[in-house]
């Protein structure tokens, strides 16, 4: 039985389900939307590449280190981009969310905080993660803030730690928020997406 089973979380009108090859036209249109795949820190497909990206995520499914999920409007059954489990440790019940974009027309509304909410909490209350962790490329400057935005504490810099998509060698921000913290930084989302709404 893996850590991470498949499951289905919605809430405010956003739908994250398990990653699949039906997915697709969709996660091709999502990336088109503002050509994602042309920014050098993030890991967005290029158009022809989507299939491979996917099937990359199911073969580390399979193997039990990413559970991918797109990101659906739950109205219209629009995809509006990606997020995973990552880096998954279950002798010490630790997750990293991350491989997490979305569609330009959709960045930097409800969608990222309620995403976040959602896999926050089911891998706490649910999985019984100790941690949640988040890593980012140094440059990747918006994915800090939001990161930072979620509660996360900041806990250093691994320097040379991977290769970017230019073939460029990065450094890596590393964050976590540990079970004790969730309650606080649950109600602090909650607060930010009720602002939202009004």
């Amino acid at each position: 039985m893996a850590f991470v089973e498949p499951v289905t979380l919605r809430d405010r009108g956003v739908r994250l389900e398990p990653l699949a090859l039906a997915h697709e036209d969709g996660l091709r249109a999502a990336a088109a939307d503002g050509q994602l795949w042309k920014l050098r820190i993030t890991s967005v497909p290029e158009p022809q590449d989507t299939r491979a990206y996917i099937e990359a995520a199911l073969k580390m499914r399979e193997d039990g280190n990413r559970f991918a999920f797109a990101v659906v409007e739950d109205a219209t059954d629009k995809v509006l981009g990606s997020t995973s489990y990552h880096d998954i440790v279950p002798a010490v019940k630790r997750v990293e969310i991350g491989w997490t974009w979305y569609r330009h027309s959709v960045q930097r509304t409800h969608v990222n905080t309620t995403a976040k909410l959602l896999m926050m909490g089911h891998a706490f209350d649910t999985l019984g993660c100790h941690v949640v962790g988040w890593r980012t490329d140094n440059y990747n400057f918006a994915s800090q803030r939001a990161i930072e935005r979620l509660g996360a504490k900041k806990d250093g810099v691994l320097r040379g730690h991977a290769l970017r998509r230019d073939g460029t060698i990065r450094d890596t921000v590393m964050y976590s928020m540990r079970a004790g913290e969730w309650p606080e930084a649950k109600a602090q989302l909650l607060y930010l997406l009720e602002r939202h709404a009004q």
